[in-house]
């Protein structure tokens, strides 16, 4: 019997990760020089943290992957994390509820049952979370620092859409429905249910929310960044009580967020305010142009090394290294058209024999040293 992959899972290629680890790469700089610093929580989590508080919606809830973890005699239901926000919160709650201000970011996989097995039920995500201040300000640094990783990632013609919960949940209440029902048409609404949204009247000045949404939009327009505003643009975000922003390119979703002040006290922490979003990495791996992945690589080194001369190859390989090159020893079956250079470690001089692939001119030195000069910098 032939073996499978578990149905909607995937296996990543060489190349692939290759992708993968350039957009983990440029996400993880650019969150270090904002300020933000890395966590990482367990791939298991306790049912109860996403059903207590109502952090997420039936409907979510019916696509986690749960099970008891039985000890012998009882046990706690817990489930595959379907949601990388929630855990960061907690682990908040747990070890850092003192801090005034936690700029934290994370790297994880989500896991979400999907009936057909085509889609991936296994995802990847890239999050940044700003806990401790609620202001236009925390807000834009949010969109501004997700904006800056697509970029830096060689994406263009993102689009940014704004909406708000809050707001939202002001025009629901004004239609004095029960709160069961003022749920239901919430989710609708998130959904993109345009004849659910219909129903509301836009009456300005007795909204929550309208001010706190304008500030962030003009505090956006003063850093030169493009939005539009669709009220109806909020799937996924059932927690969220105020700004809530999604980028897209070509109607593919990259990924979104927004403001979630009332988790950490419904999580039974302290009356803290939140934000933050998360991108797909699935999604970008797609995007990525391969010039863009090949710029970002060093300059590949074939050693070639006689077996009288074998110590000095090894030695020349690391000194080659140290120096951020991949250099890779020849052992037969590589394709010479796959580095940049070839580097021949004789046992007699030369010493070394340094081939540019690409132009096919060959140089001759004595000393790795001479070696490291002619490459190019790193």
């Amino acid at each position: 019997m032939k073996s499978q992959r578990c149905k909607g899972t995937r296996d990543l290629s060489a190349e692939e990760m290759a992708a993968f680890r350039l957009i983990e790469g440029v996400f993880r700089d650019c969150c270090l020089k904002w300020g933000y610093k890395e966590v990482r929580t367990p791939t298991l989590e306790y049912l109860h943290l996403f059903t207590s508080t109502g952090t997420l919606t039936p409907s979510r809830l019916g696509k986690v992957y749960s099970f008891l973890d039985w000890d012998g005699w009882s046990g706690e239901r817990v489930v595959l994390r379907p949601d990388g926000t929630i855990p960061v919160a907690r682990l908040y709650i747990d070890s850092m509820e003192g801090k005034k201000l936690a700029r934290l970011f994370y790297v994880a996989n989500i896991f979400i049952f999907e009936e057909t097995g085509k889609e991936n039920r296994e995802r990847w995500q890239l999050g940044a979370e700003l806990i401790g201040v609620s202001s236009p300000l925390a807000d834009a640094e949010l969109v501004m620092l997700a904006l800056e990783v697509l970029k830096r990632l060689g994406l263009r013609g993102v689009e940014l859409k704004l909406s708000h919960a809050g707001l939202i949940r002001a025009l629901l209440a004004k239609l004095e429905l029960s709160p069961g029902e003022q749920t239901e048409l919430f989710d609708r609404i998130l959904d993109g249910d345009t004849k659910a949204l219909a129903k509301l009247k836009l009456e300005k000045g007795e909204l929550g929310g309208i001010d706190d949404f304008r500030d962030i939009a003009q505090l956006l327009e003063t850093l030169d960044c493009d939005y539009q505003i669709d009220i109806a643009s909020g799937r996924g975000f059932e927690y969220y009580t105020g700004i809530i922003f999604q980028l897209f390119q070509n109607g593919e979703k990259l990924g979104g967020g927004g403001r979630y002040d009332a988790l950490i006290p419904l999580m039974g922490g302290k009356d803290i305010p939140a934000s933050g979003f998360a991108l797909y990495l699935d999604h970008l791996m797609k995007l990525v142009k391969p010039e863009t992945l090949a710029k970002r690589q060093p300059q590949r080194i074939l050693v070639r090394t006689e077996a009288e001369a074998v110590k000095d190859g090894f030695n020349a390989a690391s000194r080659l290294r140290e120096a951020g090159y991949t250099a890779e020893l020849e052992l037969g079956g590589q394709k010479e058209a796959y580095f940049d250079w070839r580097l021949e470690v004789k046992g007699k001089p030369p010493l070394f024999i340094l081939t540019d692939q690409a132009k096919r001119q060959k140089f001759e030195t004595k000393t790795i040293d001479e070696v490291l000069k002619l490459l190019p910098k790193t």
